[in-house]
């Protein structure tokens, strides 16, 4: 066989067939990538590896289904690849970023602002609009919440009375001016 820019000679009939295949390859290609010209680029890369490699295919087997395997492991070389490249960051804007303080008195957090873009506009500005009371009242409740807990769970555990009463002190030393209310 005589090298030609890298490639041998085949024969006609292995031309042939592979070539026959080039519509099916492509459209595999184009599932795979989801690009009509990375799926192009794809089936050039199978051909090309396979004409490269037509000495080490067995006449006599399904050269269909070998070209798909080049096919399909090109794929996946490419993706591995690009999950491999380094990703360019721009430190400046990063840095300025870091150095702006939030909008609001409060911080953003990433819940809160994914809390805030799936709220419909009208509840979130009732929330907005509540008090800071509001927001002492939910203390409260889960804090009574927490004792009610406590207590259930040495029912269910068979605690001795002291232990609850050692944990809800606990609640009660980080909440002290929930005390009262805790009590009613």
């Amino acid at each position: 066989m005589k090298t030609r820019q890298g490639l041998r000679e085949v024969s006609p009939a292995f031309e042939a067939e592979a070539l026959a295949a080039l519509d099916s390859l492509y459209r595999a290609a184009l599932r795979l990538t989801r690009v009509p010209a990375d799926a192009e680029d794809l089936v050039q890369d199978t051909y090309l590896k396979a004409f490269r490699a037509a000495d080490r295919f067995e006449p006599g087997t399904n050269l269909r289904a070998w070209l798909f395997t080049i096919l399909h492991n090109t794929a996946r070389n490419r993706a591995r690849d690009r999950a491999r490249d380094t990703v360019s960051v721009d430190s400046e804007i990063v840095e300025r970023s870091s150095d702006t303080p939030p909008a609001s008195a409060q911080a953003e957090t990433p819940e809160t602002l994914l809390l805030r873009d799936l709220l419909a506009p009208q509840l979130q500005a009732a929330i907005d609009a509540l008090p800071a009371a509001g927001a002492h009242s939910m203390t409260r409740w889960h804090s009574r919440r927490q004792s009610s807990v406590l207590s259930h769970q040495s029912e269910v555990l068979s605690h001795q009375p002291e232990v609850v009463s050692h944990q809800s002190d606990d609640v009660r030393r980080q909440s002290p001016s929930l005390t009262t209310e805790m009590d009613d």
